[in-house]
């Protein structure tokens, strides 16, 4: 079992996993450093990334103006079946039966065309965002990638997805990494 201390050390003892309370308070044997030891690991926010560098900003603010344009238009539907149902429950009682069945009948055909635009619009929506986010990072991967080397790093991940049970604020190459992206790809126009 003694063995596993060793695989499951990471960063000179900084974190010790699967190991009983006894076998992990027993002094790590003598030996000459192994690679991992002198193995800088950093790790990375991306979500802080796509919020505060130009690329992330420029995707949010473009997904942000296509969902006013379809707001916009869901709230013109919005107005038309406020009036056709403001109509039905005015003249409704004066109409003759075939039509108020008609009026009835267009408000729900409009009500339900106007519930699917409002369901199609959501499912563009995350779509856009899904292709702005998968570009951005597309992108962002050459930048961590450079910075890395640059810098000397082992490895580095991703803070929120890779259970990252503590992290030393002096690991944290989110800063370096937005500023290397913003360097590399100065606010592009998205379409």
């Amino acid at each position: 079992m003694r063995h596993w201390s060793a695989v499951f050390t990471l960063v000179g003892g900084l974190l010790v996993v699967g190991l009983s309370p006894a076998v992990a308070q027993q002094p790590a044997p003598a030996a000459a450093p192994s690679p991992a030891s002198s193995a800088r690991i950093a790790y990375i926010d991306v979500q802080r990334v796509l919020a505060r560098s130009s690329a992330g900003v420029a995707a949010r603010e473009q997904l942000e103006r296509e969902k006013s344009v379809m707001q916009k238009e869901m709230d013109g539907k919005r107005v038309e079946l406020e009036k056709l149902r403001d109509e039905l429950e005015k003249k409704g009682p004066l109409m003759t039966a075939d039509a108020r069945r008609e009026k009835q009948e267009t408000f729900e055909r409009k009500r339900r065309d106007a519930a699917r635009m409002m369901d199609d619009f959501q499912k563009e929506l995350e779509k856009k965002e899904q292709t702005l986010l998968q570009r951005v990072l597309g992108e962002l991967s050459g930048v961590i990638e450079k910075v890395g080397k640059d810098k000397g790093f082992y490895m580095i991940v991703e803070k929120r997805g890779a259970s990252v049970l503590y992290a030393s604020p002096d690991a944290d190459l989110t800063d370096d990494i937005i500023r290397a992206y913003d360097t590399q790809a100065p606010a592009k126009k998205t379409p």
